[in-house]
């Protein structure tokens, strides 16, 4: 009987054990294994914290000197701003004074024939004065800017208020250094303050001698001469007349000041009159000058007051006195 052949599988149950097998194992060998992190092989280095903090305040340093370098930065940048407008602004000044160079060569030609006309007119003047001159005699009692110059001892009384001494003591000592030079010689001089204060009260009473010498102490002495003042005459005034008034002397009084601030124009020229009384030939024996200095035009409208009664006092003063009132136009 012929045997049935044996049809060969292409898979084996010992083929299929041993895969199983190995598949076991490996999940014996995941289920054995200890989980956890791998195994350092090299550790890494820790930062140091001293370093990060050393970096930290370098950082910081760095920037607040980038703010103070920004900050430099915008004034450098402001500076050259301002010398480019100061340098555009000369600019245009060298600009206009080269357009008015002609001009300004025009007009010194134009001076320069002005000037030649007017020595010429100045020449012909002065021969025409020596003309006029050489037919009389110089009298001693012709005025001299409106001021009679024939006395032979001279009193100066002046204002040391505050707006006197302050604004108008130079160009004050310039009109007594001109009054004085009107006056080459002279018996004697006094000077003394509005409320009757000598300048040298040493000569209380008498006369200062009029010497070159003297006249450099007295302008020495009024740079720094500042004693209390009320800004009225009257109190000066009346010392200078009852202490130097007599009837063998021919004495001036000049006032220099700015304003009046006593209470009475009247009672000023009433006491005045008295004290000072006209002579029999029609004239007072001490004559009157003043000059005015308008400080307080400067001041707000309600302190001119005192400036206009000043000049309405001294006008009428001078006036009955054989004087001359003098209003300056500026003070300085």
């Amino acid at each position: 009987m012929r045997r049935a052949r044996r049809v060969n599988e292409p898979f084996n149950i010992s083929f299929l054990d041993v895969i199983t097998c190995g598949f076991g194992a490996i999940i014996l060998l995941l289920m054995i294994a200890r989980p956890g992190t791998p195994p350092v092989l090299e550790p890494s280095p820790q930062p140091d914290k001293g370093v990060i903090r050393d970096l930290q305040e370098e950082l910081f340093q760095l920037r607040g000197e980038a703010r103070v370098l920004n900050r430099d930065l915008t004034a450098k940048r402001e500076q050259l701003s301002q010398w480019k407008q100061r340098v555009a602004r000369l600019q245009q000044q060298l600009a206009d004074v080269e357009h008015s160079e002609t001009s300004v060569a025009e007009q010194v030609a134009v001076n320069a024939a002005i000037k030649g006309r007017l020595e010429l007119a100045l020449q012909q003047l002065t021969d025409e004065m020596q003309r006029l001159l050489g037919a009389r005699k110089f009298d001693k009692s012709d005025y001299i800017g409106g001021i009679p110059v024939d006395s032979e001892y001279i009193i100066f009384i002046i204002d040391t208020s505050g707006s006197m001494f302050q604004y108008s003591w130079d160009k004050m000592m310039q009109q007594l250094v001109h009054t004085l030079d009107v006056y080459p010689h002279v018996k004697g001089i006094q000077i003394m303050n509005d409320m009757g204060d000598y300048i040298f009260p040493s000569y209380r009473g008498q006369w200062i001698p009029d010497t070159p010498e003297r006249r450099r102490i007295i302008l020495d002495r009024l740079r720094t001469w500042n004693p209390y003042s009320n800004s009225s005459p009257v109190e000066g005034i009346t010392e200078a007349i009852r202490t130097y008034y007599s009837k063998d002397k021919k004495v001036s009084l000049y006032y220099f000041g700015d304003d009046f601030q006593g209470q009475s124009i009247k009672h000023v020229i009433d006491t005045v009159d008295r004290l000072n009384p006209v002579g029999p030939d029609g004239k007072p024996q001490i004559r009157i000058h003043a000059v005015g200095f308008p400080t307080l035009f400067t001041q707000p409208r309600y302190m001119q007051n005192s400036v206009i009664r000043f000049a309405t006092l001294m006008r009428e003063l001078t006036r009955k006195n054989g004087g001359a009132f003098v209003g300056l136009n500026d003070f300085r």
